[in-house]
């Protein structure tokens, strides 16, 4: 995030890289440059005969190159950003003559989504040499809340640490996805309120009382009765709640969980770094030891795992998803 600001602040006070080589397994970012650079660098009247859009499905590296080779017209540069550039994989090495000497009144930006270049490769150097080479980076699911945190707070925004959760737990590690809501969150909510699991619910359409962080926080704490309600919900709306989402949630704050039990110091800021989770929740660790000890643990995630087995038809078949919770529920408590 901080590389992304430090790109756009280049291009703001006109220092443009004649290369930007854009990679990586997270495609936000590779989005959100690529456009910054399509929305600002040219005017609305110099656009039309200085930039360019290809797609790697639609061309080739010759192509682009000899796009790119071109001289602008009534404007100081040109910009040609080649979408869809990992479908020209095969060929990307080709572009290692024009990375070693670009023409610099053109900005090329290869978009190379869901891959990334070998170092030991000579493009990789040429274009480090040359260009700005930016690798954007799947996040971990524990990372995501507190990039929601700070993408709100650019914005001026805050948001609790429980909604921040119910928004990865719906939406999963999707940058896009979650960005798009979080638009939808800031043109409804004013900026002095704080975004809670109240306005998530009711503006997202995210229960905020039966979801699986409500389901894990019940489990616990032993609250049987609860547990079971939010079990009940989902068997009912399996669709908006899936088997494996749950169980994967599950399986992971046991083990977490398991870890919790191993540790000689277990102070938040420790707890919290050690098993990477927000310090907001380190108290649910704390509560849950005491009512799981480390021996039940290791058995509940056992019992996890083969009904993640069941779930996805092995040594089992056509098990209805409420079935599989309630048996879930019983290994647990």
């Amino acid at each position: 995030m901080d590389r992304v600001k430090e790109i756009v602040s280049d291009i703001k006070q006109g220092n443009p890289k004649p290369i930007y080589f854009l990679m990586g397994e997270e495609p936000y970012y590779i989005d959100r440059i690529s456009q910054y650079i399509a929305d600002n660098v040219l005017t609305e009247d110099e656009k039309g005969f200085n930039q360019m859009v290809l797609y790697g499905r639609d061309t080739t590296v010759d192509e682009v190159i000899g796009n790119a080779k071109r001289f602008p017209m009534m404007a100081d540069h040109q910009v040609v950003i080649l979408k869809e550039a990992q479908h020209l994989s095969r060929t990307i090495e080709n572009f290692v003559a024009y990375a070693q000497n670009p023409q610099p009144t053109t900005i090329l930006v290869i978009c190379y989504k869901y891959k990334k270049l070998d170092k030991r490769k000579k493009l990789y150097k040429a274009v480090q040499k040359t260009g700005e080479l930016f690798e954007s980076k799947k996040l971990y699911e524990n990372q995501v809340a507190e990039w929601i945190r700070r993408t709100l707070s650019g914005k001026k925004y805050k948001i609790s640490p429980k909604a921040a959760i119910m928004l990865v737990e719906f939406l999963g590690t999707d940058l896009s996805k979650i960005s798009n809501e979080l638009d939808k969150l800031t043109l409804i909510v004013p900026s002095n309120v704080e975004i809670t699991p109240e306005l998530v619910e009711q503006h997202i359409g995210i229960s905020k009382d039966f979801n699986n962080f409500e389901l894990k926080k019940a489990l616990g704490e032993r609250d049987v009765k609860k547990a079971a309600r939010i079990v009940d919900y989902f068997a009912q709306n399996p669709k908006d709640n899936p088997f494996v989402v749950t169980i994967t949630l599950l399986n992971t704050f046991f083990t977490q969980l398991l870890k919790y039990h191993g540790l000689n110091d277990h102070s938040p800021g420790n707890v919290a770094k050690v098993l990477g989770v927000n310090p907001y929740f380190v108290n649910e660790f704390a509560v849950a030891a005491k009512n799981y000890p480390m021996k039940r643990v290791s058995a509940i995630i056992s019992n996890l795992r083969q009904l993640d087995l069941k779930g996805k038809g092995v040594g089992a078949s056509n098990l209805a998803q409420a079935d599989l919770l309630k048996e879930m529920l019983t290994a647990i408590v």
